[in-house]
């Protein structure tokens, strides 16, 4: 579950070649691991390895050696003079011993498989000429591509394309993840990614102490909330969902009925008095109560049992949602804030970010899509674009006091003490109006029972996406919380809890 970035990774080798394993033998892993999935997608046919001049292209060299001994049809094209090739890199372009053709797109034939050895996941400058050429004809050949640890054009550190990118239809990483498997637009860029044991101990994790990882249930389960044979509703903890007036009333209750299903005991929205007969009429085991001003809701809240508050979702963007968010934070409930109480704060971050850090232990979960991120954290986004959805989202956490959750098909969840978590199990069809909504209620249901605010995020996220992708195609905001059954229930089976 651990991500680690391409200074990490580079750690994580040295630590190994400290301890006694050259690095010309994690070279050689990697290339029979690439040779072993090359084999697989290519069958009987050709394959051609397209190498770069550094440890990449070193992989690459072994892996058309291995293949080659394994009676392939392997090629080579280098994109350097062979005889600058240094280090490990060196030595496994001596062990070739076939011949090594220009990297220009002459060199592409009609091979059934290329394997993209040309740039490592430390690329931080845009490809241009030969190798842009190169890439360029890679993608359009329309031959199916294995990359090695990383499609080359994409940074390995922000998943970002750097000007040009081989589309590949697998690729084969080492030890961990890096960012760019899973950010957008580096994930599409790296089709299937398969991480390949080379020989690294898993306790080089401790002394590097990564501080990202994969948001999947690995990372939480041991804070997962399990329904225990002597329980009862309090004990599992009480939501309020602001309402918005009469004529918005639909996101709160989508919230509302999430919080239930993701296991909150009890849940009430928190109605003005214009929308209590709509909002009535539309729930049953959600509560409805009547909460027009600031001081009425402070007071609901001065009952401890209601332990957990969603605020934003079509609340209305304006002073009264600022007042309901302000005396939300004054009762130190655990709090998500989304859509119109981030925004009614756009013209002064400031005085939420401070409130917010008053509190001893914040249990604040922020959720912005791109543009509300934007309007709350515009110094930020402003300051330089060129941050990684990873960086922004980390330094957002830190700079508001709160756990930031950067909503998309790549989410981010970041918390203020560095901690962050990449989630990618978003389907396409979540793009629907009315999903934040039904997010934003998982969310306080995990924070009703009492789970920490960055691992509630994380695991809102991750039942989000698993709930669509267990409607599928057609699915609407409604369709959500009624999936979270089926997937709570796979979910207790893969941890072993008893229900």
């Amino acid at each position: 579950m651990e991500i680690l970035t391409v200074s990490e990774m580079t750690q994580a080798d040295q630590i190994t070649i400290r301890r006694g394993t050259p690095g010309f033998a994690l070279m050689q892993a990697a290339g029979r691991a690439v040779a072993d999935t090359a084999e697989a997608m290519a069958g009987q046919g050709a394959i051609l390895v397209v190498a770069g001049r550094g440890n990449n292209g070193g992989d690459g060299f072994v892996a058309a050696t291995e293949l080659a001994a394994r009676g392939r049809d392997v090629s080579v094209a280098l994109l350097c003079n062979r005889a600058t090739l240094k280090g490990d890199a060196a030595l496994a372009a001596d062990a070739w011993k076939g011949e090594v053709l220009p990297c220009d797109p002459s060199a592409i034939g009609q091979p059934r498989l290329i394997i993209d050895a040309l740039f490592g996941a430390g690329l931080d400058r845009e490809v241009k000429g030969d190798p842009r050429a190169m890439i360029e004809a890679i993608n359009a050949s329309g031959i199916p591509v294995l990359a090695v640890d990383l499609p080359s054009g994409v940074n390995g550190d922000t998943g970002a394309v750097m000007g040009v990118a081989v589309e590949a239809a697998q690729t084969v990483t080492f030890f961990r993840r890096k960012p760019g498997h899973l950010l957008l637009p580096g994930r599409v860029h790296c089709g299937e990614v398969h991480v390949a044991d080379i020989g690294i101990e898993a306790d080089v994790l401790g002394e590097i102490a990564p501080r990202t990882f994969e948001n999947i249930p690995e990372q939480w389960e041991d804070l997962f909330p399990s329904p225990q044979i002597d329980g009862h509703k309090y004990a599992r903890g009480h939501t309020v969902v602001v309402s918005g007036d009469q004529a918005a009333t639909g996101a709160a209750r989508l919230s509302a009925r999430a919080a239930l299903r993701a296991g909150a005991g009890l849940v009430t929205v928190a109605s003005p008095r214009d929308a209590l007969a709509v909002n009535a009429a539309a729930l049953t085991a959600v509560m409805v109560r009547e909460t027009e001003t600031a001081q009425q809701f402070a007071e609901m809240l001065a009952d401890r049992r209601l332990n957990a508050c969603v605020i934003g979702p079509a609340s209305g963007i304006g002073k009264r949602t600022r007042d309901l968010v302000r005396a939300a934070l004054q009762a130190e409930c655990a709090l998500v804030l989304d859509a119109d109480a981030l925004t009614s704060f756009a013209d002064d971050p400031e005085q939420l970010f401070v409130r917010i850090k008053r509190q001893d232990d914040p249990q604040v979960v922020l959720t912005p899509h791109t543009g509300e991120f934007g309007r709350l954290f515009k110094d930020l986004a402003a300051a330089d674009a060129s941050r990684s959805k990873l960086e922004q989202t980390r330094l957002a956490a830190r700079t508001s006091g709160a756990v930031v959750l950067l909503k998309g098909a790549d989410t981010v969840i970041a918390s203020p003490d560095g901690r962050a978590a990449i989630t990618a199990n978003a389907p396409p069809w979540l793009a629907t109006a009315g999903s934040g909504d039904v997010l934003s209620g998982i969310i306080g249901g995990m924070l009703a029972q009492r789970v920490p605010a960055f691992e509630a995020a994380c695991m809102g996220v991750w039942l989000h996406g698993e709930a669509a992708q267990e409607f599928g195609p057609g699915l609407i905001a409604e369709d959500l919380p009624d999936m979270l059954p089926a997937v709570l229930r796979n979910l207790y089976d893969e941890l072993g809890i008893a229900y």
